[in-house]
């Protein structure tokens, strides 16, 4: 029987990933392991047919990345680490789905046609049933959203851990009245699961707290810029203004501090604001925006990784990765 690199890998105590690349000349792995890796090869004689295995297989060595859209830059550094987990045996194409189903379901068209030979959904719109039906046939990832009932490989944070964190440094701090900025719960809008998510955690933190949410302080939107602005117009409308306001995403948080400042109100200091995704704008913006860092670029290489296990290997593993994240303080929440 001729030795595969599924027996490489094995013997060398690697994943099939890490043979593939050593074969490819990747710079992505170590000398040291490198060396390790070859030397198995030459022991066991190992000869790979790159051509034959493609033929038989119809491999394309691409795999589709499907965005839910390109306005959220926290994607740039998951989408740098899926290249350079993929580079050199793989190419990472881009696709966006807007966030619509139709668009999704065409998308996926390229792999039931054999055009690409995996996928990555980065926030799909298909429900647990389907991604299983989906996942028992082909090979698919998910990746930043984990879709409850959904036996699929997915790399993600915990969302309402994080949210739970920043609504408690509020707390913390004596802040009682806190404002949510969210788009989960609109009937106009299938949000996606880390959105409900964080409002979950938001009102974990408040209800150990003793402190009861009240729907006049949660503002529901869409991801806008813009939408944070009128967030803020619309908490100024209330008897009593939220001391402290923590959005779902950098951008909405930006808008809301960019209303601040039309405005006259000190923010830091007579309002405290908290985003999520630590996008780069966060660190520019005056002041600074507090935010949850998602860890993207180790986000993308592990799903990358996980993936080529899976297509290489004879059992495929549809677990759970869960990554921390970490609360960035800066100066709109000293």
């Amino acid at each position: 029987m001729s030795v595969t690199i599924k027996d490489v890998a094995k013997a060398a105590g690697v994943s099939v990933a890490t043979v593939s690349r050593v074969l490819n000349n990747s710079a992505a792995v170590s000398d040291e392991t490198a060396a390790a890796v070859n030397e198995v090869i030459k022991e066991m004689g190992y000869s790979p047919n790159f051509l034959g295995r493609n033929l038989r297989k119809c491999e394309t060595n691409n795999i589709l990345a499907i965005l839910p859209s390109t306005e959220h830059t926290v994607y740039n550094d998951i989408i740098k680490g899926m290249q350079d987990a993929a580079y050199p045996t793989y190419d990472i194409i881009l696709s966006t789905s807007n966030s619509y189903i139709g668009t999704e379901m065409r998308l996926l068209e390229m792999l039931f046609k054999r055009t690409v030979d995996a996928v990555v959904i980065l926030g799909s719109q298909l429900d647990a049933e389907a991604l299983n039906d989906l996942n028992k046939r082909y090979n698919i990832a998910l990746c930043c959203e984990n879709v409850s009932g959904a036996n699929v490989l997915t790399v993600t944070i915990n969302n309402e851990a994080a949210a739970y964190e920043a609504v408690k440094m509020f707390l913390d701090k004596g802040k009682k009245k806190i404002g949510l900025v969210t788009t989960s719960g609109r009937k106009d809008f299938k949000d996606a699961p880390s959105s409900a998510d964080r409002e979950k955690g938001y009102r974990r933190a408040l209800a150990e707290y003793g402190i009861a949410a009240d729907e006049k302080y949660i503002y529901r939107c869409s991801y806008d810029y813009t939408d944070g602005c009128e967030a803020l117009k619309y908490f100024r409308t209330l008897d009593e203004m939220p001391e402290a306001i923590f959005c779902i995403s950098d951008l909405l948080a930006a808008g809301v501090i960019k209303q601040a400042f039309r405005e006259n109100i000190a923010v830091g200091t007579e309002l405290q604001v908290c985003g999520f995704d630590n996008i780069s704008l966060s660190e520019m913006y005056n002041p600074g925006i507090t935010t949850v860092a998602q860890p993207g670029y180790e986000m993308g290489r592990t799903v990358i990784n996980k993936l080529l296990d899976n297509m290489h290997g004879s059992v495929k593993n549809n677990d759970l990765i869960i990554l921390d994240h970490k609360l960035v303080i800066r100066g709109s929440a000293k």
